[in-house]
């Protein structure tokens, strides 16, 4: 169980056509399981950058992220890919269902090939539940609105009961109403199952309901704000 996800002095540059972009610039902070914590910034801030390297979906250029006192950037291949597995659930703007594979398909999907210590049809069935879609569970994709397609994402990034929800612009594809319903589920998600959540996303007003602001610009940390603690 990861309770403190730490990052020292950590940047990501990437250089193209003899350009050198700095996308994130020495950052250093603790994000603690026990927030809900919400990465603002305008366009090109570097908040999904950040969100990538803290997911481990890349590397740092230099510096070093700590999931407790494990320095991710010492895993390789298929202990990396475990690693993530076990420890992260990830909830994206296009929602990536796959087309092909209804609803409680689809939640079931990171767990295809692997081998888990509960019943995945019936875990599967349960965050739909949770999450409300129980009389959707066998409705393709094409057949649910935007709201609902985004609902089978965050109950397919809980499937593999991960200690940290990474959420990039959850709500960015859907209208205001149902962006809010979205949010508060994750609120009530964070509750139910004590899991850290980082959040990023444009939408200021959201973002003010959460625990903990952290606010990226040119690749910086400029703020961060303390709300409040979830209990």
């Amino acid at each position: 169980m990861t309770s403190i996800i730490r990052l020292e002095k950590v940047n990501k540059s990437f250089v193209g056509e003899g350009v050198t972009t700095n996308a994130v610039q020495d950052v250093s902070t603790a994000l603690h399981k026990s927030q809900l914590i919400s990465l603002v910034g305008t366009s090109g801030s570097g908040k999904s950058t950040l969100l990538s390297l803290i997911g481990t979906l890349d590397k740092p250029t230099s510096g070093a992220i700590y999931f407790d006192d494990m320095d991710v950037a010492t895993l390789k291949g298929n202990k990396l890919a475990d690693f993530r597995f076990q420890n992260i659930g990830f909830i994206f703007q296009q929602f990536h269902l796959l087309p092909t594979l209804t609803a409680i398909e689809n939640v079931m999907a990171p767990l295809f090939g692997r081998k888990v210590p509960f019943n995945k049809m019936k875990k599967a069935k349960e965050l739909l539940e949770q999450v409300g879609l129980e009389e959707k569970m066998h409705s393709l994709p094409s057949q649910l609105s935007g709201g609902q397609q985004q609902r089978v994402a965050i109950a397919r990034a809980l499937i593999n009961e991960p200690d940290w929800l990474l959420a990039d612009e959850p709500t960015g594809n859907l209208d205001s109403h149902t962006g809010v319903k979205i949010f508060e589920l994750i609120q009530q998600l964070k509750v139910n199952t004590k899991c850290g959540i980082l959040l990023v996303t444009h939408d200021r007003s959201l973002a003010m309901k959460a625990d903990r602001i952290l606010e990226m610009k040119d690749g910086l940390i400029v703020n961060d704000n303390q709300l409040g603690e979830a209990g």
